[in-house]
């Protein structure tokens, strides 16, 4: 007889490992812990950040034209060196524009401090005589302004050091970041494809080149806001007899770099000087109308027809980047938040699994039923005005 089969000696088939489950909870813990570790090293590196993010920016804006000086003949560095240099004559001739307003304001300054005072006065005369509230003298609010000054005067003295020294260091570093992302850009591609196999780059450089054109029509499409905006605005409050009607005007339009924020911090200030200035409420909201009826014109024909729909950003998750930016990197978060978010879009809108999240970002447009009949459109009036006096119609 046979030996009975020792099951020792069998030979034993491997078994698949059983496969962990991983509970959704602790999934989304994970995430939420990362995301809060993300937060906190953006916001501790932002001496690092914000440069070279305002680098990228102006890198890819500066891109075509360094490429153009670049088929004409000219070397990499050199075209790089040209383009640095009108983006400095650019800034330096807004900056003397500007501060020549600015000259002019500070002169009348003493004037409008004066007047600043007798409304004062006045608003106090009425509150007694309506309320019974006792007015404060002349005195008592000059002892009240300096001991407020002398208690917080070492915090803004050092808020202002801090500012100027991070505003001089950043002008040192921009240039410095621009130069080099422009001169090894190629490289820097290089780079980027050695992490995607070979039958994926195609989709990256897609996406790569998506990126570029968002970023080049909003940085290049916002200037052109800026300036016609700051035309807008000269117009309508030269008509209304508004002094330092250009400064105003200007600074309103460089302010409508922060969406929906910086257009009323700018009609506010000018509004403001207008009621002190000649003591009518109605010259004033006749002001903050102007700005009010620039922006309707800005948000609804100016910006759509300049950048059309490649910055497709619903008015909701701008309004949510603009208070996270602020919250993470203040001023120059907000100013970046749009672009960040337009970028962010693009790259979302390049996976499947994450394109309903670029589509969450997107414009309301974006979410029309596609099963519906295309319905022909007729513009509305104001869209044939502007198209006529634009000839597109």
């Amino acid at each position: 007889m046979l030996p009975r089969p020792n099951p020792i000696n069998q030979p034993h088939h491997a078994t698949p490992p059983a496969q962990v489950r991983q509970s959704p909870v602790i999934h989304y813990t994970f995430m939420l812990v990362g995301l809060s570790l993300l937060v906190f090293v953006l916001h501790k590196l932002d001496s690092i950040l914000l440069p070279l993010l305002f680098s990228i920016l102006f890198a890819l804006l500066l891109l075509p034209l360094c490429r153009w000086f670049e088929r004409r003949g000219l070397g990499r560095v050199w075209a790089i060196i040209l383009c640095l240099l009108l983006l400095a004559l650019l800034f330096a001739g807004i900056i003397v524009g500007f501060g020549s307003q600015l000259g002019q304001f500070k002169s009348e300054l003493p004037k409008l401090q004066d007047k600043l005072l007798q409304f004062f006065h006045d608003g106090q005369e009425w509150a007694a005589r309506r309320f019974g509230i006792e007015p404060m003298s002349e005195e008592e609010l000059k002892d009240t302004t300096i001991k407020s000054l002398k208690k917080s005067g070492s915090t803004y003295l050092g808020t202002t050091l801090n500012t100027t020294s991070a505003v001089v260091s950043n002008l040192i570093q921009v240039p410095i970041y621009i130069f080099c992302l422009l001169l090894y850009r190629d490289h820097l591609r290089q780079f980027m494809f050695r992490f995607v196999s070979p039958d994926k780059r195609t989709t990256v450089l897609h996406t790569v080149d998506n990126i570029q054109t968002v970023v080049q029509a909003y940085i290049s499409g916002l200037l052109k806001v800026i300036v016609i905006v700051a035309v807008l605005n000269a117009v309508g409050l030269l008509a209304l007899g508004v002094k330092f009607a250009v400064f105003f005007a200007i600074f309103a339009s460089v302010l409508a770099v922060i969406p929906y924020i910086g257009i009323m911090i700018g009609a506010t200030i000018p509004a403001i000087i207008t009621l002190v200035e000649t003591g009518s409420p109605l010259r004033a909201a006749a002001v903050i109308g102007v700005f009010m009826f620039v922006q309707f014109l800005e948000g609804n024909f100016i910006t759509p027809m300049i950048t059309g729909s490649q910055v497709s950003i619903n008015p909701m998750a701008a309004i949510m980047a603009l208070v996270l930016g602020a919250e993470l990197w203040g001023t120059p978060g907000m100013i970046l938040s749009i672009p960040l978010v337009a970028v962010l879009k693009v790259v979302l809108d390049a996976s499947k699994t994450t394109e309903p999240w670029g589509f969450l970002l997107g414009d309301t447009a974006e979410g029309e039923d596609s099963t519906k009949k295309p319905e022909t459109r007729h513009p509305g009036f104001m869209r044939r005005l502007w198209l006529r006096a634009l000839g597109k119609a």
